[in-house]
């Protein structure tokens, strides 16, 4: 992303501006991109593990553009400092929430959770349900309490390799990500690579632990939202089956399938933002 620096010392990019703002002892990298219709509700993404904010370029650029969009580095991902302490989902949906007040988002906006973004989300929406006017579940599933991916796919989500090293990214891209990343190895690199920034490790560790012995299969009925559940008929890392589960569970949820793995939000952009773009529109 390019950018150019303010006068307030933020980061502008064109037209997203990109800053560090601290919410309690909590500081993140947050990049916001100015909607062109002030009615719409800002839309906030929730990234994947150890993703840092850049990777969700391509969705972002094929979002309409009257949508405000807000996404951030998780504490230890991307450019948002380490953790000082440890944390749990349930305490990261209170600093997202400060983070929107001094956004100056105070009201409801609405929420798409990508991979372990989509457990945050499913977190936000019932722990700040005031906040979040509808929710877009992608590539995600229940946490602990799901059906899961086979044990060579689990073993390759366990380091942040795959986000360090574009080899190792194209060399596992199929057998992890599925759909076109099959025949296309190179371009999962390219989406985990381009202009990303990586953070310590320890950071990947952090949120990896965050997200430990949670499951949202007990309060699923509490999501109260209308909820997208979105997924991939070739997911490798989310087997299609938890999607099922969750857009029976959730009660104004609905399901589309789409051909394709787990990222294809991002290198399918153009084909799934007009879905998700229709669905907030309501």
């Amino acid at each position: 992303m390019s950018s150019t620096s303010s006068p307030d010392g933020s980061t502008t990019g064109s037209p997203d501006v990109v800053r560090s703002l601290t919410v309690g002892r909590r500081t993140l990298r947050v990049s916001v991109r100015p909607g062109r219709d002030e009615e719409l509700p800002p839309l906030l993404l929730m990234n994947g593990i150890g993703a840092s904010l850049e990777v969700l370029q391509p969705f972002v650029d094929a979002v309409d553009p009257r949508r405000t969009v807000i996404r951030f580095d998780v504490p230890g991902v991307g450019g948002s400092p380490r953790p000082v302490v440890p944390y749990v989902l349930s305490t990261l949906t209170p600093v997202v929430a400060g983070l929107l007040d001094r956004l100056g988002h105070p009201g409801e906006v609405d929420v798409l959770g990508l991979s372990w973004g989509g457990a945050l989300a499913q977190q936000f929406a019932v722990q700040h349900r005031r906040r979040c006017r509808r929710l877009v579940l992608a590539a995600t599933a229940t946490g602990t309490l799901m059906v899961p991916a086979r044990p060579e796919v689990l073993s390759r989500m366990l380091t942040p390799r795959r986000h360090r090293d574009p080899e190792y990214a194209r060399e596992i891209a199929g057998l992890i990500y599925g759909g076109t990343m099959r025949t296309e190895p190179e371009r999962a690199a390219a989406a985990l690579h381009s202009h990303t920034r990586v953070g310590p490790r320890r950071g990947y560790y952090y949120q990896l632990a965050a997200s430990t012995g949670w499951s949202s299969l007990p309060f699923l009925r509490l999501i109260r939202q209308p909820t997208l559940v979105v997924a991939g008929d070739d997911d490798p890392i989310i087997p299609m089956v938890n999607a099922r589960v969750m857009a029976r569970l959730i009660p104004r949820a609905q399901l589309h399938v789409y051909s394709g793995g787990h990222i294809a939000l991002v290198t399918e952009a153009d084909q799934l933002a007009p879905v998700i773009d229709a669905f907030l529109d309501g």
